[in-house]
């Protein structure tokens, strides 16, 4: 999910480049990439069965047909799919299957709504039929979260009912959900691409380039499926591994736009040139050893079907073809995310007694910033722990009769930071606020080592588990070495971490933090980080419409999970 540049070891063909301005400009391209359309999901398909629908009293043949909807955060039912009218059954196994795009970064809610319908209309096409006038049989509601993280990836539900009159409302029967992955998210493409002889974009300077590959859809309108990092003043690039799969371009046979890019600052990046060819067609550049030129579109207006080709040209230095497990393959193999939290409690948050401090509590129930954030990531990674029990804790404050602590368990215990669910995080972090006294500094070096021992515990003791430590904090880190000591030890194990800022602070000097947007990490001993698995953005950018930063946090999640498994070569369980 995400980009689809391969960071995993051994896969660095790219010749060494400023970090700091090519770490920001991938950032930035990474942005271009979102606005053109591209998302981070995976096609599912969704097997349907039922039984004992209904009450046979009442209904001693039935005609089932059942309807899926998606729904939105407080907005209406949209319908995605039908499956075919089974005739007189009580236990149907319908074989129409429901497709549905997966996104790991958000909720998304599924209803299924079963229909009788009227026998006499068993010619009509079942998009054509009226549901109000058939007789609804029951309703089932799930997330689809909790259908891909069965080990199975199955699920059954009861039927009940909303606002449906039935004369029986007891008896609905189960409604029984199976979820696939498409075959096409297995089957991938692995491919090193390389330029030549790159036209000058910049007067002062040599190009940054970077390639963005579009598939066509049915409209004939390019969408978006990939990039590749930015190359900083290099006319001649080689760019780290490109990972397609089946599923994102449809066919080996079908064309792809490859268009390279010179990256601007201001996100106006100029077209350098473009070539359209398929997968199957690039296999035979790379076995052919022979290079594309790129062309533009003519320039003069009435030349609308000419191009100019240039002098540049494209390579294809590699390409492997194989399957590989997915994300959802671990998961539903048992694999599990484990949530962690840690909220700043330094002075600078201001009183939580008063109303303008980022800790009060408002007696109305709305969520303070901190609250926002815990309640926006872990409402999502919840479903991907079986066990719920979440470690939550504190940094800068001073518990009662004791000295400053920088890491101490919200729930007030003093050996065990686990609490039960989301609302246990809420009601350990309010009982918090009124047994500490606000301090400081800001420090997360013993809040990450923390949490480190704890997914260092879990990998000793051979269990599949992933952890996701979610820090909250609205201050600067004072402690910048010893923070990124900790991250880079950190990176050897199954951990991710995501840092939001919070209230009016510049952030600036924590982008230090996210690999997207400062230099490459580096240890006080030298050793850099194995991979990245920390990213931070300030809560001010979460508030805008469409995909939230929150949301574009924890799409990495999953990219950055299947890194620490391919590379340390963990098969997924039996």
């Amino acid at each position: 999910m995400g980009n689809c540049c391969s960071d995993e070891a051994g896969h660095g063909g790219a010749h060494p480049v400023g970090p700091a301005a090519a770490k920001a400009a991938s950032a930035a391209a990474d942005r271009f990439l979102r606005s053109r359309g591209a998302g981070a999901s995976t096609q599912i398909e969704l097997s349907l069965s039922a039984s004992n629908l209904g009450d046979q009293e009442y209904f001693p043949k039935s005609n089932p047909m059942v309807v899926v909807y998606s729904k939105r955060k407080d907005g209406p039912l949209e319908e995605i799919g039908r499956s075919e009218v089974t005739l007189n059954s009580l236990n149907p196994s319908w074989m129409t299957k429901i497709s549905v795009q997966y996104q790991f970064e958000v909720l998304q809610p599924l209803v299924f709504q079963v229909f009788d319908i009227d026998p006499q209309l068993h010619d009509v096409s079942e998009k054509m039929l009226k549901l109000e006038e058939q007789q609804f049989l029951g309703e089932a509601t799930c997330l689809l979260s909790e259908v891909v993280t069965k080990r199975d990836r199955l699920l059954t539900l009861k039927l009940g009912v909303s606002e449906h009159n039935l004369p029986n409302p007891s008896k609905f029967g189960e409604l029984t959900v199976q979820a696939e992955e498409s075959a096409g998210s297995k089957a991938i493409m692995e491919m090193v691409f390389r330029c030549s002889d790159l036209e000058i974009k910049d007067l002062l300077t040599k190009s940054d380039p970077f390639l963005l590959i579009s598939r066509i859809s049915d409209s004939g309108m390019p969408v978006p499926i990939c990039k590749t990092e930015v190359r900083k003043n290099d006319l001649n690039p080689r760019w780290k591994p490109v990972i397609l799969n089946l599923q994102q371009i449809g066919s080996k046979e079908n064309p792809l736009i490859i268009e390279c890019f010179n990256f601007s600052s201001n996100g106006k990046h100029d077209l350098v040139g473009k070539i359209v060819k398929s997968v199957a067609e690039l296999e035979n550049m790379y076995h052919r050893q022979n290079g594309e030129h790129f062309f533009v579109p003519a320039s003069n207006a009435h030349e609308c079907h000419s191009k100019e080709v240039l002098k540049s040209q494209l390579y294809v230095e590699k390409y492997v073809e194989s399957n590989r497990h997915t994300f959802l393959d671990y998961i539903s193999a048992g694999c599990q995310l484990n949530f962690m939290v840690g909220v700043d409690f330094t002075a600078s948050n201001g009183n939580p007694r008063l109303p303008d401090s980022l800790h009060y509590i408002d007696p109305s129930g709305r969520p303070n910033v901190y609250q926002k954030a815990i309640l926006e990531i872990g409402d999502v990674l919840q479903y991907y722990d079986p066990a719920k029990r979440f470690p939550s804790w504190g940094f800068g404050a001073r518990p009662i009769d004791g000295p400053v602590s920088h890491c101490f368990n919200l729930n007030g215990s003093t050996y065990q930071p686990e609490v039960d669910g989301i609302q246990g995080i809420m009601s350990a972090y309010i009982s918090a606020l009124r047994n500490v006294s606000l301090a400081g500094p800001t420090l997360f070096g013993q809040l990450i080592g923390t949490a480190m021992a704890i997914a260092s515990q879990s990998l000793a003791d051979n269990q599949q588990k992933y952890f996701i430590l979610l820090i909250v904090t609205d201050g600067v880190v004072t402690d910048f070495q010893e923070t990124i000591d900790a991250i880079i030890r950190a990176s050897d194990f199954p951990m991710s971490i995501i840092v939001i800022g919070v209230g009016g602070a510049d952030f600036k000097e924590m982008e230090f933090l996210d690999p997207n947007k400062g230099e490459k990490l580096e240890s006080s001993t030298g050793r850099v980080a194995s991979r990245d698995m920390i990213q931070f953005a300030p809560m001010k950018d979460v508030q805008g419409s469409g995909v939230s930063t929150v949301q574009s946090l924890l799409a990495e999640i999953p990219g950055q999970f299947m890194t620490y498994m391919r590379t340390r070569e963990i098969q997924t369980v039996s």
